[in-house]
């Protein structure tokens, strides 16, 4: 199935705001059931990248639409934070990591446009981990606290420490920055663009 792929990926989009309705309904039951539908939506990612390199079904639209069904299941995680706790997950960080990953699909939209082939580099990759391993390690903690158990209490104690302030504002930073880095990266290419 040569659409398989691009299949996947709409998949993604299509869960992702199930994923971000049934979080902020509350409760360990929806929370649970949410972060399902979140792992189910990432696990689509490996697989419609798989299988379009396995079987070289790869098409101009699984290039464009791949790249936006991770970032809608992205935002649809990092929109949740504020509602679990706005000052361990502030909004402006939220929005800042958003417009970044916004500014990056304009940036391959226009690449495409060109016929021009944008250069990535392995940081991008590791910036993805740290993205989902905290998405996880907060959406966990989230779903947890209030729900008067003992893993609500552990949920409780780490968000009262504040680590977890620190940990956005390290996650924000290496996704700005890797922005820059990918910026700087292509700049030859959009110079020659321009100039052409």
């Amino acid at each position: 199935m040569k659409s398989l792929p691009n299949i996947l990926s709409s998949l993604r989009i299509i869960l992702a705001p199930i994923f971000l309705y049934l979080y902020l309904q509350g409760g360990l039951i929806w929370g649970g059931l949410s972060i399902l539908i979140f792992t189910i939506a990432a696990i689509t990612d490996y697989f419609d990248g798989h299988y379009a390199r396995k079987y070289q079904v790869e098409s101009t639209l699984g290039v464009f639409l791949d790249p936006l069904a991770d970032k809608v299941l992205t935002f649809s995680a990092f929109i949740v934070l504020p509602f679990i706790d706005p000052s361990q997950f502030p909004w402006w960080a939220v929005i800042l990591i958003i417009i970044r990953d916004v500014f990056m699909t304009g940036l391959r939209v226009y690449a495409n446009k060109k016929d021009m082939q944008m250069k990535t580099r392995s940081f991008a990759k590791t910036k993805t981990t740290i993205q989902l391993t905290f998405l996880y390690i907060a959406l966990f903690l989230g779903v947890f606290e209030g729900t008067g158990n003992i893993l609500a209490d552990w949920s409780e104690l780490i968000l009262s420490t504040g680590v977890m302030f620190w940990l956005m504002m390290f996650v924000t930073f290496i996704t700005v920055y890797s922005g820059i880095e990918y910026v700087f990266t292509n700049k030859k290419l959009f110079r020659n663009s321009a100039s052409s």
